[in-house]
């Protein structure tokens, strides 16, 4: 079971996320109303996936990078009501892997991390193939 963390000010959100994503079969291991808060229950905890809202994000930039330098598997989602094209780009370069849109519906939230689960793990996968000897660099080695 994978393991989330939620670092959002809201506590509204951070419980309907905490339903969608338990709902979902993730483990939620916490939730934090801060960066920092957030960055202290992944050491304790060391999640697959971070939920953090875009305003922890703006007013913590130190705290993300903190996050995907110490944490460079797990997969961070941006959550807001807005989500601009400049919002996405930015997000994107400090190593954002999703965006979960609020209003949260269940079905497109568990949609939105299970495409990216897939797509990280193909990537994985193909990473891996590529650096996989060739069957005749084998035969060509035991000769």
């Amino acid at each position: 079971m994978l393991k989330a963390i939620i670092i959002d000010s809201s506590a509204v959100a951070r419980g309907l996320l905490n339903t969608v994503l338990q709902d979902g079969g993730y483990d939620v291991a916490g939730q934090a109303h801060t960066c920092a808060a957030g960055v202290a229950l992944m050491i304790k905890h060391n999640p697959h996936i971070v939920c953090i809202a875009l305003e922890q994000v703006e007013n913590d930039l130190d705290g993300m990078r903190e996050i995907k330098a110490k944490w460079p598997k797990a997969l961070v989602f941006m959550v807001s009501s807005q989500l601009d094209a400049a919002t996405i780009q930015s997000a994107h370069a400090m190593g954002v892997n999703g965006f979960i849109v609020k209003p949260f519906k269940a079905d497109t939230v568990l949609n939105t991390i299970r495409n990216v689960v897939i797509a990280m793990v193909k990537r994985q996968r193909a990473a891996m193939a590529a650096l996989a000897p060739k069957p005749e660099e084998d035969s060509a080695a035991t000769e």
